[in-house]
């Protein structure tokens, strides 16, 4: 066959997600604070969706007081809404079916506020809560980088100008949490300046804050923090300069023998290391200030948990009675009325995704909570084993739909705030024949660590033995590594002496 480019035609079957889908399961995923940035994109490319001001909310909260007749009368489109879509165009010409589109819009818009109605948290908070709270964002700024906080100090020393250079080339090469990740070969072959220069250099960086910047590694960032402190001269800066890998292996007794002194004052030098930052650079990292804002409440009410959505930051949309009024005029064009009937579909479907993603999170919310009530009523230890298909299920969707609408997602109970998926964990049975989630029995074995003695620490298989007994069957290897997800140390190197 000859070589060359052809034409050619093939037939395929794929599975492609429509754009509303996909439009419907970003809603869905989207915690609060992105779910407003998500509405506010639609609000500039949909001219006919506006959202619901302070004001008018509290008038529609007004209104949903007057009775049924009323209400009713509401749901018919006005008189100077109606048109005459035979007498608009020819005889032949099929007939606009935008008033049936109307009216079905004007009854979704009802439901939509029903369904605000109904939540026990009110849609918008009061003028002067807002007001404050808008007073409190205004009030935060933004973090200095580490980089930014350095070469600031740089121009303030008395570094001369023409080494300012190789100071920004340094400080280009800390990283976040303070260290210098470069080598001096690497440094002096990139830059062509000579090692003492760069040395130089990095010494006056090592001057700045926070101590113990700019270091190669942590036995010189403890260093430096002591020398700043001016304790050259103590036992903890002979430890950390001589006896740095004893240190990370707690060998008292080995540290001991090597500076000739008592157990007991080399265990007072490590409590004294242990007041020192290993990563200076932690205080300045962007992940210090994470802002979260709970999707759903839970709140007892008698012997009941009463289970609401967050409504307060919830955006209430609705379609702009300007664009309804183009609709009911006549003389449009058919491509302004085709423009504004897509774009008020597009919205109607909006708002409606709007409504199905906070009924979804308010359905799987209610059956965690039903099935965590021990939680609710005594804390973690009576976390129950529970997996997302138990909850689609009863919710009568698919587990991937759990999935996503409990991503990033927070919810507020009595025992404090935690993540959705919190709830979410495997279980251990026990010998009675229940299930005990692996959450419980890590905070259990969290538990015992903390209340050990020292002198003598727990081994695993103790550990694996004492849970045994409360009728909790756990292998040892589980054991370890349940410790070290909880970042505790094993039973020879929590010895104190």
């Amino acid at each position: 066959m000859a070589q060359g480019l052809h034409l050619s035609q093939r037939l395929t079957q794929s599975l492609i997600l429509a754009p509303q889908l996909q439009q419907s399961l970003a809603l869905l995923q989207a915690p609060t604070l992105e779910l407003k940035a998500l509405v506010e994109q639609e609000l500039q490319q949909n001219p006919v969706l506006e959202e619901v001001s302070l004001q008018e909310q509290e008038n529609t909260e007004k209104e949903q007081d007057l009775d049924k007749a009323n209400s009713a009368d509401l749901a018919e489109p006005p008189a100077d809404l109606t048109f005459d879509p035979a007498a608009e165009k020819g005889a032949s010409d099929p007939v606009d079916d935008f008033q049936a589109e109307f009216e079905r819009l004007v009854q979704l818009d009802q439901e939509w506020r029903d369904h605000f109605a109904q939540t026990n948290l009110p849609i918008r908070a009061s003028a002067e809560e807002e007001e404050k709270r808008q007073f409190m964002f205004d009030s935060l700024v933004q973090g200095t980088s580490l980089q930014e906080m350095l070469l600031e100090q740089v121009r303030e020393s008395s570094l001369p100008e023409d080494l300012w250079t190789v100071a920004e080339m340094l400080i280009g090469n800390i990283d976040d949490y303070g260290y210098l990740k470069a080598s001096m070969e690497e440094l002096t072959l990139s830059t062509g300046v000579t090692e003492a220069k760069i040395l130089e250099v990095l010494n006056t960086i090592q001057t700045f804050d926070p101590s113990g910047v700019g270091a190669r590694d942590l036995r010189e960032c403890l260093m430096l923090q002591l020398e700043r402190l001016g304790r050259q001269n103590t036992l903890e800066y002979k430890i950390v300069r001589d006896f740095m890998e004893a240190l990370g292996k707690r060998r008292i007794p080995e540290i001991a023998r090597g500076t000739g002194v008592e157990v007991d004052e080399v265990q007072d030098a490590l409590e004294e290391i242990a007041k020192l930052e290993p990563r200076p650079g932690r205080a300045y990292l962007p992940d210090n200030d994470q802002y979260i804002l709970p999707e759903v409440f839970v709140h007892r009410q008698g012997d009941e948990f009463v289970v609401s959505t967050n409504n307060e930051h919830m955006p209430h949309l609705r379609i702009s009675n300007t664009y309804k009024d183009l609709m009911s005029q006549g003389e449009n064009s058919s491509e302004v009325r085709n423009y504004i009937r897509e774009k008020i579909r597009a919205g109607k479907f909006l708002i409606k995704s709007l409504q199905q993603r906070q009924q979804t999170i308010l359905n799987i919310a209610r059956e965690i909570v039903n099935r965590q009530r021990d939680f609710m009523e005594k804390g973690v230890s009576h976390l129950k084993p529970l997996t997302m298909i138990q909850v689609a299920e009863v919710v009568g969707v698919h587990e991937t739909t759990v999935s996503r609408a409990v991503s990033g997602k927070y919810m507020q109970t009595p025992q404090g705030i935690f993540e959705m998926k919190y709830f979410f964990t495997a279980g251990i049975q026990t010998a009675s024949g229940d299930g005990l989630s692996n959450t419980s029995v890590k905070d259990m074995i969290e538990d015992i660590f903390s209340n050990e003695d020292g002198s003598k620490p727990l081994s695993d298989q103790e550990v694996v033995r004492m849970l045994k007994e409360k009728g909790i069957v756990i292998a040892r290897r589980t054991v370890a590594k349940y410790r070290t997800e909880l970042n505790i140390l094993p039973s020879n190197l929590r010895k104190v002496y």
